[in-house]
């Protein structure tokens, strides 16, 4: 049987890197997401997000007089007119270099920032289309990945986040509603628009206890409300029956509805307006200060600013938003009545990803607005202070420029880097200001990829005590990992995104569709025109209204739709989103939404129709029948299927050796274990300056491992060590978690690691004045500080793990002479009690010894994908015949003789080979010994943290231990003498420790004056009864507080 390690083709990649390609293309596709996000920053033709950023902001207009005087004065008018983002390149000071090029590994070195200035040319990366062999000659990784920023040389991430899906009216039913105003109900609407430059404005229509809806919107963080009919007839010219056929749509028999909406227009006329340009010149005069518009706006502009600026930003004609208010009132209502139900916000199908690049976008967006607003504030504090303000003469114009300059923009991006913490006047629609950003960890290779595969809810949620965030939904199927989630205070909200899952970062060419879709069936009219019956459902493009379908009609259309994805002829996208939501009785509000939209997750699956791979969106699953496997399938039912079940997991999910076979808590462990092992972080440690790094000096690639193992190129990054493991109480220091070692593996270098620490040392800081210079050399106790390699051997209390979540500690190292043997002479490398496996059930643990037995006998990697193996076709089967062609048992057990006797043992023992990672949680980094120390100021008891020279808990369990031994003395050592020792006067007769009075008399002797000082109870007024005590210092802490609230404890004492 031929091996199939690669080892030879894995060499040559590693000596002989390519110049044109990488060696694992699927690694660089993992942070795709976040490279392309930065990429449409600027792109060419004037598309890139900061251009329609800049578009968006438009012209400032600025008066030279106040802005209450009569007079209109002379304009300036000032516009950003281009943004560009420079390479990074050394500062211009720098004379002496021979490239001003800046590469990644210098600022890590440095500890600098890899950034360039706002005022040159794209922002592309140094590193940007250079390949493996250019990679290395640049001191980086061969694989490179990128998509992280460099602060102060810190690697940072900006993390992914989970947002409401943009252009989609979701129902909701808040109570917190009900807190906007006497009025106010639980039942409301809510749209995130979204512009090309993917700023983000929030309008909810809220539903009134009298039928009536009003829209909210924020304006630098305050909340507005607006009547909707006020809003609706300044979009267009439509009177008050318009309205009422609009809402209604023939039909007139739902009473509820037609109720509502002539309730709500008779409420209306309140205001008395009724042309557009009445109700348009309204909402500017209430608007008017809050906007702060140019001086000689009428009411009528400033009403058409708000329009553009907060009312439904994603659609640009005013006919298409007056559409969807429409059809939003329409939603409410049925929502009210029961129609249909509300829409659920933590549901993948409502939700979409916050890309770093996007969010980058935003940031300098506002911050560039609040560039041209400095020129505003400038002005306006010269005419306040009444010095001369003149656009036409130079020397105050070279004054206004130099108040107001861009170099802070930088400035504050780097900030946000740095801190992950948002400064924002607006608040960007953004529902938290800390924890953007990540430090990208290389504790292991493991650990890095996933920081970028990683996916938060939000901070906002950790601090709720509700569980309803955290639940996996089955929404989230093949989109979010079921099993990679940590366990405790994150768990459910930090989620990492499955292997398969791509997101959409460009924006699709859709011009086509709305013609496509009249071709098809869909009626182009957009207005009020439907049956009576209310048969028809609506068709939208990006929350936009195309059009109305017959509702039998709707689920043909959409079909036909997806088959047009693979027509040559027909330009539909791959990536368009086909949501069709059906007819039902109190299900969701029906509909064929269309998404062509970034930021939405996608996955790959086979098309049954024409098994070519189709793209398949997250809101548009739910509504179609995805086969697992073959037996899934039904004719007429099934269109899809799934390309391999394990397209639902992560990348370390995937990693975990037959997973299905295994407890499902054991996998989730696994996945935050492999993320805490010492691996191997990088190839090119030489050249980094991290503040520790961890190494495996015997790394080993893995005879078990699954397919995406070598796909990614993982064989580059060891992250353990193949290891033959027998299951078997041996001796008394294998109880519990504990396993042993054999102490001839540990000396030839099992588990060997290395710590690399680096310090930044000024030298100056050891000198003083006067000091003569000593010249020294070597490392030394009085040498300075330096980079230092530690190499660091595996001790007794050092953490072990398995692939499957079996931890263990490290308890003996047993010598080599006194192992169990086999007849082969084999002695096991780790032995493990048998008591760990019924509890935890990791029988995917016994099926990797099988496979890892049979793989080195063979000398084959075997591979442990999940779901591979069923109850026809068995792993036991499959490996236990490779073991017995090799002439070993078939169940995998065999004789093993004792160590110390030479005497078979009567049982034939289970062992094989396993996968084995060291952790990085150490004795030497986490053993603290101390007597006294550092106290609490109020309770005088020590602190905690071995950094603070803290102590360690003493709980109730280690007091029940001490007093199971007989060990009671050493309590009293342990919670008083080594912890809030202290001593007290008590008078024996009242049991008070608060009444002790220390009285001071003169006495003369030999003529001459003695103070004499004697210790009396103040409530007896003797000193008869007084004795000194010994008490926790923690009691008396506690009197006093019950004595200030007028409690008294007295002592009951035998004097």
């Amino acid at each position: 049987m031929p091996s199939t390690f690669n080892t030879l083709e894995r060499e040559n990649l590693f000596l002989n890197p390519s110049s044109d390609k990488f060696g694992y293309p699927e690694l660089q596709k993992l942070v795709k997401p976040h490279i392309e996000s930065f990429n449409s920053l600027l792109e060419p033709a004037g598309k890139g997000i900061l251009h329609l950023a800049i578009d968006d902001i438009g012209a400032l207009e600025i008066f030279d007089v106040p802005n209450n005087s009569p007079e209109s004065g002379n304009k300036l008018t000032i516009w950003i007119d281009d943004v560009m983002i420079a390479k990074p390149l050394l500062s211009e000071n720098v004379r002496l270099a021979k490239s001003r090029q800046i590469y990644p590994t210098e600022c890590r070195e440095r500890l600098t920032t890899y950034a360039g200035k706002m005022t040159a040319k794209f922002c592309w990366c140094n590193l940007y289309n250079l390949y493996s062999r250019q990679l290395i000659q640049h001191h980086e990784e061969s694989e490179e990945m990128g998509g992280y920023f460099i602060v102060n040389g810190i690697e940072k991430v900006i993390r992914l986040l989970l947002i409401p899906r943009r252009n989609h009216v979701m129902a909701l039913i808040r109570p917190s509603f009900t807190n906007r105003g006497e009025d106010y109900t639980e039942y409301g609407v809510q749209i995130r628009c979204a512009k090309l430059d993917q700023s983000t404005v929030t309008n909810t229509l809220h539903y009134l206890k009298n039928g009536g809806c009003m829209i909210r919107f924020s304006w630098k963080k305050q909340e507005f409300m607006v009547p909707v009919i006020l809003v609706m007839k300044s979009l267009i010219e439509v009177s008050d029956k318009g309205i009422y056929d609009t809402l209604v749509q023939g039909e007139h028999t739902n009473t509820f509805l037609t109720d509502r909406v002539e309730l709500m227009l008779h409420n209306f006329k309140l205001f008395n307006v009724q042309s557009r340009e009445q109700c348009t010149s309204l909402l500017g005069e209430k608007f008017r200060i809050t906007f702060s518009p140019p001086p000689y706006y009428t009411n009528k502009q400033v009403g058409d600013l708000i329009l553009n600026k907060v009312i439904l930003v994603h659609l640009r004609t005013k006919k298409d938003k007056f559409n969807l208010l429409t059809f939003m009132i329409r939603k409410l209502y049925s929502l009210v009545a029961g129609e249909c139900c509300q829409d659920n916000p933590d549901s993948q199908q409502n939700q979409e990803i916050l890309l770093g690049g996007y969010l980058y976008g935003m940031i300098i967006k506002e911050k560039l607005f609040d560039v041209l607003n400095g020129f505003r504030a400038v002005v306006s504090m010269d005419i306040n202070a009444k010095r001369k303000v003149n656009f036409n003469e130079k020397k105050y114009m070279n004054h206004l420029f130099a108040k107001v300059t861009n170099n802070n923009v930088g400035q504050k991006l780097s900030y946000f880097l740095a801190t992950g913490n948002l400064v924002s006047n607006t608040g960007l629609d953004l529902m938290q200001t800390t924890g953007y950003t990540i430090v990208a960890e290389k504790l292991n290779f493991y650990r890095f990829i996933s920081h970028f595969r990683c996916v938060h809810r939000g901070s906002f949620f950790t601090t709720l005590k509700t569980t309803t965030v955290r639940k996996l939904l089955p929404e989230s199927w093949g989109f979010l990992c079921p099993v990679h989630t940590p366990d405790g205070t994150p768990c459910g909200l930090l989620n990492h995104l499955s292997h398969t899952c791509r997101i959409v970062t460009e924006r699709l060419k859709v011009d086509k569709i709305p013609e496509i879709l009249a071709e098809i069936g869909v009626s182009k009219n957009v207005t009020t025109e439907v049956s009576s019956d209310g048969s028809l459902i609506c068709v939208q493009l990006d929350g936009k209204i195309i059009g109305w379908c017959d509702s039998e009609q709707a689920k043909a259309i959409s079909n036909e739709l997806r088959k047009r994805k693979f027509d040559i002829t027909n330009p539909v996208p791959l990536d368009l989103e086909i949501g069709y939501v059906p007819p039902s009785n109190g299900g969701q509000y029906p509909g064929i939404y269309l998404f062509s939209s970034p930021s939405r997750m996608m996955r790959p699956v086979k098309y049954l129709f024409n098994n070519k791979t189709d793209m398949v969106g997250s809101y548009e699953q739910v509504y179609m029948d995805i086969a697992c496997l073959d037996e899934d399938v039904i004719n007429g039912v099934s269109t899809h299927q799934e390309f391999a079940p394990t397209n639902m997991l992560s990348i370390l999910a995937n990693l975990t050796p037959f997973s299905d076979y295994n407890q499902s808590p054991r996998n989730m462990y696994q996945c935050q274990m492999a993320k805490q092992t010492m691996g191997t972080p990088a190839t090119s440690l030489r050249y980094r300056t991290d503040n520790k790094l961890y190494r495996l000096q015997t790394g080993q690639t893995p005879i078990v491992r699954p397919e995406l193992h070598n796909i990614l190129g993982l064989d580059g990054f060891p992250n353990g060590t193949n290891a033959i493991v027998a299951v078997i109480s041996y001796t008394g220091y294998d109880m519990e978690d504990a396993m042993i070692i054999n102490k001839s593996s540990h000396e030839r270098g099992f588990a060997y690691g290395t710590i690399y620490k680096s310090e930044v040392i000024d030298l100056g800081d050891y000198r003083t004045t006067g000091e003569p210079i000593k010249y020294h050399f070597g490392f030394e106790k009085d040498a300075p500080p330096a980079w230092r390699e530690k190499l660091d051997k595996d001790v007794i209390g050092d953490k072990f793990s398995s692939r499957h979540g079996q931890k263990g500690i490290l308890s003996q190292l047993w010598p080599q002479i006194n192992m169990p043997f086999t007849e082969s002479g084999m002695q096991p490398d780790i032995i493990i009690n048998p008591h760990a496996f019924p509890s935890r059930m990791t029988i995917g643990m016994f099926v990797e010894s099988l496979a890892g037995k049979a793989g080195a006998l063979f000398g084959v990697a075997q591979d442990c994908t999940p779901f591979k193996f069923n109850e026809n076709d068995t792993a036991i089967d499959y490996f236990g015949e490779q073991l017995r062609r090799a002439g070993y048992n078939y169940h995998g057990n065999e004789p093993l003789y004792s160590g110390a006797t030479g005497e078979e043992f009567k049982a034939d023992i289970y062992i094989g080979v396993v996968y084995y990672q060291r952790l990085r949680h150490m004795v030497s980094d986490k053993w603290q010994v101390r007597s006294t120390g550092p106290v609490h100021n109020l309770t005088m008891q020590p602190i905690g943290g071995r950094k603070r020279s803290g102590g360690v808990r003493f709980g109730e369990m280690e007091r029940d231990a001490l007093l199971a031994h007989g060990m009671s003395f050493c309590l009293q050592d342990r919670l008083m003498n080594c912890s809030d020792y202290s001593q007290c006067h008590l008078c024996a007769k009242c049991g008070s420790i608060f009444t002790a009075l220390i009285v001071k008399e003169h006495e003369t002797r030999n003529d001459v004056k003695y103070k004499k000082h004697h210790i009396i109870c103040k409530v007896c007024d003797t000193a008869q009864y007084i004795t000194l005590i010994k008490i926790p210092f923690a009691f008396r802490y506690l009197a006093t507080e019950l004595a200030s609230m007028g409690v008294k404890i007295t002592l009951d004492t035998k004097y």
